[in-house]
């Protein structure tokens, strides 16, 4: 007499919808056209005060930025190109 072996998953819903709002934030990033620095904090995983310091002021970042009154926005593509290159230099 054969038996069949029975397997039985259990799914933790809240993963699964973080794991999904996590892909369609990420396939997000490459459809948007300007950026923020609240946007690149949590994209670089950085804190918003070393943000600041070591990639904000740098020259070629203030270069691309795009003032409104006291809000600064980039070109997202432009800004991934940036960072990497200053962070290149380090």
């Amino acid at each position: 007499m054969k038996r069949m072996a029975e397997i039985k998953i259990q799914v933790d819903e809240n993963l699964v919808k973080e794991e999904v709002k996590k892909q369609v934030e990420s396939s997000l990033v490459n459809q948007l056209w300007f950026i923020d620095t609240n946007k690149l904090v949590e994209l670089t995983c950085m804190g918003k005060r070393s943000l600041e310091t070591d990639i904000l002021n740098h020259p070629y970042m203030r270069a691309i930025e795009i003032r409104k009154n006291r809000k600064r926005y980039y070109p997202a593509a432009k800004a991934l190109e940036v960072i990497t290159e200053i962070m290149q230099q380090w």
